[in-house]
């Protein structure tokens, strides 16, 4: 059956543009439709810096209804809307005032692919951050929806003045261009391997290393944990934690947020956080899964909850900011309160460690 391929690079005009996007469609539209596609024909529709949300919506409604296997080549960078915080990719209109009323919101796009069949669609993204959105994919990972085959990064805003280049779509257009397209988990992999080449060095306008890493098809599906242990081997923490987080995303949107399988992946991820050498974090997401566990009806004593307490208690231990311990201290103390542990004298210790940490400046 015939492919369909969308390729959309966006970006805005003027000082807010934090990546050239449109600079890699020469590259890609070089490569042919069949091996764009995967299939044995295609047919290829072209997007460059457009101006209008809804014109983008309506190419990518018609793709999305195309009835044989849909690749999406998506570059640009992503701003969040000041009233909700949604992202949305940026146009060529776009500014931070206007974001809401220029820029494409993220869910358009996983609502119109959310409803094609499963195995159908694959997103391949090269996407820039603003500093506002980027600290919010910590916390909040792009959500693509749970039937389609997602590869890329999101990287940070330049570290320097200057425009940015699309370095992993430029190497996915490189490989693609020997005329021989590998399984997208394949060709994902050697992109970031050519992109950790050219930009692990830190050229002007590009920041070192990938940032966060999009891996969310079938290779990823199948062992998650698996990949996750690879990246925390590796130094890839950031990587870890985003995958980790997507999966505690499904869990909760499948299973709900008190659910077993959601509170597995809070606590995979509060691990994370351990390893990756910030035991704020790890407190915090200790505690909240303490207390979710709680809120549901466990008891004081249940293994688990005692287990979260504890490491809870032995994150905040090695929190060496003393604004930020003070902040989960007294959280930590009342949890002690309800679950005093095996541990004795656990909440005096929290107590004794407040009162030092209250005569600290």
């Amino acid at each position: 059956m015939p492919g369909t391929v969308l390729l959309l690079a966006a970006s805005p005009v003027g000082k807010g543009r934090l990546v050239d996007a449109a600079s890699v469609l020469p590259v890609l539209a070089a490569v042919e439709p069949a091996v764009l596609s995967g299939t044995p024909t295609a047919s290829v529709v072209e997007l460059a810096d457009p101006l209008e949300p809804q014109a983008v919506l309506t190419r990518l409604r018609a793709a999305a209804a195309s009835p044989g296997p849909l690749t999406v080549f998506l570059t640009g960078q992503l701003q969040l809307d000041r009233r909700q915080h949604l992202p949305h990719l940026a146009l060529a209109r776009t500014a931070p005032a206007t974001v809401r009323y220029t820029a494409l919101p993220w869910h358009w796009l996983r609502e119109e692919l959310r409803l094609r069949p499963d195995g159908t669609t694959t997103l391949v993204a090269d996407l820039y951050a603003d500093q506002e959105s980027w600290r919010h994919l910590h916390e909040r990972p792009l959500d693509t929806g749970g039937n389609i085959a997602v590869y890329g990064r999101v990287a940070p805003p330049p570290s320097r003045r200057g425009v940015a280049q699309p370095g992993y779509m430029k190497a996915v257009a490189t490989i693609l261009r020997s005329g021989h397209r590998p399984p997208v988990a394949e060709l994902h992999e050697q992109a970031l391997a050519r992109l950790a080449v050219e930009e692990g060095a830190g050229s002007r306008g590009a920041p070192a290393g990938p940032g966060l890493v999009l891996a969310a098809g079938r290779p990823a599906a199948a062992d998650p944990h698996a990949a996750i242990a690879a990246w925390v081997e590796s130094g890839r923490h950031g990587d870890a934690d985003a995958l980790a987080a997507r999966w505690e995303q499904d869990a909760v949107r499948e299973h709900g947020a008190a659910s077993e399988e959601a509170l597995h992946w809070s606590e995979v991820r509060a691990d994370l956080a351990m390893f990756a050498g910030d035991p704020a974090r790890s407190c915090r997401t200790w505690l909240a899964v303490a207390a979710t566990r709680l809120a549901m009806g466990q008891s004081a004593g249940a293994p688990q909850v005692e287990a979260a307490v504890d490491r809870a208690h032995h994150q905040w231990g090695q929190i060496r900011e003393t604004e930020r311990a003070r902040e989960l201290g007294p959280l930590l103390a009342e949890l002690r309160d309800r679950v005093p542990g095996r541990q004795q004298g656990a909440l005096d210790h929290v107590r004794r460690q407040l009162r030092q940490l209250q005569t600290q400046d």
